[in-house]
């Protein structure tokens, strides 16, 4: 049950600052300030609530953070998500066999 509330909050912290726009503004919005805060607000709330979940649910913080370091590299060498995302998860799942 605290996956789903998890994954709702996700969901509402997301769609809620994309939303919010729509249902008051008619026109376009033109300022770039406030383009930029609403395209890149919606990841770093996510990034936000994810990340510290990530390190703390395996229960080996080492591991996960090896884990998530994979994951990182792969992404800056522009790899497909499901590339980074398997890569990770298989680290992590081989890491937590031998240890």
């Amino acid at each position: 049950m605290y996956n789903v509330i998890c994954m709702i909050i996700l969901f509402l912290v997301t769609y809620i600052p994309r939303a919010i726009p729509l249902a008051l503004f008619n026109k376009k919005i033109e300022n770039r300030f406030i383009k930029s805060f609403l395209f890149y607000v919606p990841y770093a709330v996510l990034a936000a609530m994810t990340f510290p979940f990530i390190l703390y649910f395996i229960g080996e913080m080492w591991i996960a953070a090896i884990g998530t370091s994979v994951a990182l590299v792969l992404s800056f060498f522009r790899q497909k998500l499901i590339v980074v995302a398997l890569a990770s998860v298989l680290v992590v799942f081989v890491l937590l066999l031998i240890f």
